[in-house]
């Protein structure tokens, strides 16, 4: 598990983090969203107990990152954005090396390794040097060694980066997989559609705070309103709008679509369609408008900036 409270880190006067709280539980995923220097690596750095936190505690499975670094270090698996690797080395000669200082004998270190590497499809990387890898195989190499030790935690920091689609799917899978194997895992992304697919809870931080966290679809109910429900029939749409009007609230319509918002699609939907078909109009489809993640994100990022404009101005 990790527990955040009030976690704070100033650099020469500059709050690059301020009290922060969060909890991720085991087995769930959060993704850590926010813009370039918005304070997410200075916080995976604090839950990896490589920075001391200003204030307030971390606690990173089981361990206090302030009092205990040592035991926190051995159970985090970390991805950096930028993770350097020995590129004279072989990968197996490399994955060993890490595995040796994680307490492990080189056949059970080889065996793990293979079968990361096996499951990034690269198992070709154990006898390369590394400095042969593309982008992509370096960024897996780095993600199968924040694995090797089967850590509690994982800290992900733009895991996917410099990935091909196929590739990026890999890496996706295998994190949600782990989703399983009761770990806590903190993903950092500029990538807002693999946050979307990956996070049980996101998280937006903006200048070192949390401006808003909760699940994807609780962010889109509190920010973007109820969902709005697009119906599709054979013909003009307007000609049904009279049999829509006392249980929904008609926000648009255009040729054979209708766009409407309820507080109680389960119970109204079925009503809708009972109704349409009792006078005969055919119904093609009736489903929910997509939102995105990036539809929050944007309204949160422009929000915030507007209320800074208006203290600045205020001042």
């Amino acid at each position: 598990m990790i527990e955040l409270r009030n976690l704070t880190k100033i650099f020469d006067g500059f709050a690059a983090v301020k009290g922060v709280t969060l909890t991720v539980s085991p087995g769930e995923i959060l993704a850590l969203l926010g813009p370039n220097g918005a304070g997410k690596t200075t916080t995976v750095r604090m839950l990896s107990a490589i920075l001391r936190p200003t204030e307030g505690q971390a606690i990173v499975a089981g361990y206090d990152v302030t009092e205990e670094p040592e035991m926190v270090r051995r159970n985090v698996g970390l991805l950096t954005e930028r993770p350097g690797l020995y590129l004279r080395m072989r990968g197996g000669d490399y994955l060993k090396f890490f595995g040796r200082l994680m307490g492990l004998d080189d056949a059970e270190c080889e065996r793990r390794a293979r079968k990361l590497l096996a499951d990034f499809k690269m198992p070709e990387a154990w006898d390369q040097r590394m400095g042969t890898y593309s982008k992509g195989m370096r960024q897996k190499m780095a993600l199968v060694r924040a694995m090797l030790h089967e850590p509690a935690v994982l800290l992900l920091d733009e895991p996917t980066s410099a990935m091909d689609p196929y590739s990026a799917k890999l890496v996706r899978d295998a994190i949600a997989a782990l989703r399983h194997h009761r770990r806590a895992i903190i993903v950092c992304t500029h990538n807002l559609t693999e946050a979307e697919m990956l996070a049980d809870r996101i998280a937006i931080i903006r200048r070192g705070e949390i401006v808003i966290q909760g699940t994807p679809t609780e962010l889109k109910d509190r920010l973007l309103g109820p969902p709005v429900m697009e119906l599709k029939v054979v013909g003009n749409a307007g000609g049904v709008l009279s049999l829509l009007t006392d249980l929904v609230e008609v926000t648009a319509y255009n040729g054979d679509t209708v766009q409407y918002v309820t507080a109680d699609p389960e119970r109204v939907n079925p009503i809708l369609l009972q109704r349409l078909t009792l006078h005969g109009v055919k119904v093609v489809t009736l489903g929910p408008v997509s939102r995105s993640l990036e539809d929050v994100y944007l309204q949160v990022v422009e929000e915030k900036e507007e209320e800074e404009n208006d203290d600045d101005e205020s001042d």
